[in-house]
């Protein structure tokens, strides 16, 4: 289980990431580039950015605490991340993967 604070800790943990307010939602970048993650703090959930192939990769945890985003996003490589459902190494791994493979763009 994860709770948002922690999920807040690791996403600032990476050099030049900030937090910014996106819809209804906490929004996390590196300075000069796109949204990698967001986190909605009321159902305590996040989404975070993927390759097509990694998305695959992590929903196969738990299709229940890990899914594709449910509209046109997921099909660009969004992911659900249940906060509640996930441990704490799986949420440091994907933001891991997210920030340091760049898989978002240029801003």
């Amino acid at each position: 289980m994860v709770k948002s604070e922690t999920f807040r800790q690791i996403a600032l943990s990476f050099h030049g990431t900030e937090e910014n307010p996106h819809v209804n939602r906490a929004a996390f970048k590196v300075t000069g580039k796109r949204i990698f993650a967001t986190l909605d703090e009321e159902s305590e959930s996040a989404n975070i950015i993927f390759s097509l192939t990694e998305q695959k990769a992590f929903c196969f945890f738990d299709k229940n605490a890990v899914y594709a985003v449910q509209n046109k996003f997921g099909l660009h490589g969004w992911t659900t991340f249940e906060l509640k459902k996930v441990p704490v190494e799986l949420i440091s791994e994907a933001l891991f993967y997210c920030v340091q493979g760049g898989v978002y763009c240029e801003s």
